[in-house]
């Protein structure tokens, strides 16, 4: 970067382009960095020495799998694979999900079509109150 302040020549106000970096500003900074961290660190180690227990935690148990009941646009429906039908899905429900599993405390998914009618999808959901079926959830499909 270069001024010429008079005349065609080179002269007493020639000013010549400076190319080298001034590092002193770079390495003062780096300096007090360098001390900071030697006067830091010894005050972040902990001297109190204790004999912590192992952590270990039990495996958790698997979820139980998901009931799904499907109800598709012509009124079938469905427990899982197997069809049903209204009158019989409590009895139905409790025998897919087994003994070992209770049926107040359990999730029920229902799945239905888009074109299902209304009246269908509301004779699932008392059916399923009927029988003490009161945790129900509705999947839909995502639109990511």
């Amino acid at each position: 970067m270069a001024a010429k302040l008079s005349g065609s020549g080179g002269g007493k106000y020639t000013e010549t382009q400076n190319a080298e970096i001034n590092v002193t500003p770079f390495v003062d900074v780096m300096l007090v960095l360098l001390i900071i961290f030697m006067v830091a660190a010894p005050m972040a180690a902990v001297t109190v020495k204790v004999a912590l227990p192992p952590a270990v935690a039990p495996p958790g148990t698997n979820p139980p799998k998901p009931v799904y009941i499907s109800i598709q646009n012509n009124g079938r429906i469905f427990i899982q694979d197997f069809p049903t039908d209204v009158s019989a899905l409590g009895d139905d429900l409790r025998s897919q999900l087994g003994a070992s599993r209770n049926p107040t405390k359990e999730r029920i998914f229902i799945r239905a079509d888009t074109d299902t009618m209304y009246g269908d999808f509301m004779a699932v959901m008392n059916m399923l109150q009927d029988n003490g079926f009161y945790s129900v959830a509705l999947v839909g499909e995502d639109k990511g």
